[in-house]
């Protein structure tokens, strides 16, 4: 499959958004995820393959944090990043290999669900308050089921690209977890920020959302 065909079907796949107009990191991530996608294709690797390698690396973060308390930080933010990218990856493999389902787009988005709490989980047990990390987790899943909700009512496009997208929540993990052995304060104010951006970024689609099924 060319560039403009994976585009093209990426677009579709993502109510109708297309990367080559997005910023510049959009359009180099996009580009990369289909070159490697490309790859795994020809090695006969499923999509699932990918979706299912993303949920144990995420899964793998807060073990290898309670295991390893402190000095295991470090590996779990690299672990987070593993998994954005096998999350980002599984899509790529499906589109160019023609493997495009309605049960692998419901599987990819229990595994994102899955990860998400796997890495909160791990705030918490680096010293994040329980209910912080809950009503962070509580955010980024009403986010999205307002979106699946909406798609189901009618809705054509993705709404709105707000600010608690997906790739928020991957950088505001990474960073948390990198910069958490400065100081015992940075993981509470990460997950705060977490919280934050989901109920701004909740804000911005239910506007969407009410245009578009107005």
């Amino acid at each position: 499959m060319g560039w403009d065909d994976y585009v093209a079907a990426w677009s579709r796949l993502h109510g109708g958004f297309d990367p080559r107009s997005a910023s510049p990191p959009v359009r180099g991530w996009v580009l990369c995820a289909y070159r490697i996608g490309s790859f795994l294709s020809r090695k006969r690797i499923a999509p699932l393959t990918v979706t299912l390698a993303g949920l144990l690396l995420c899964l793998a973060v807060p073990v290898v944090i309670g295991l390893a308390g402190p000095a295991g930080l470090a590996a779990g933010a690299l672990l987070v990043l593993l998994a954005a990218v096998a999350d980002g990856l599984d899509g790529a493999v499906a589109v160019v290999s023609g493997r495009v389902s309605r049960a692998g787009h419901v599987y990819d988005s229990v595994a994102d669900r899955l990860g998400e709490a796997a890495w909160l989980t791990a705030f918490w047990l680096a010293g994040v308050p329980a209910w912080l990390a809950v009503a962070a987790g509580a955010g980024s899943w009403l986010h999205e089921y307002l979106r699946a909700r909406a798609a189901t009512a009618g809705m054509t496009e993705i709404g709105a690209v707000t600010v608690g997208e997906r790739p928020t929540r991957v950088s505001v993990a990474v960073t948390g977890l990198l910069l958490a052995p400065v100081t015992t304060l940075v993981l509470p104010v990460a997950a705060a920020v977490w919280l934050l951006l989901q109920v701004v970024g909740l804000a911005q689609l239910i506007v969407a959302v009410h245009r578009a099924l107005r």
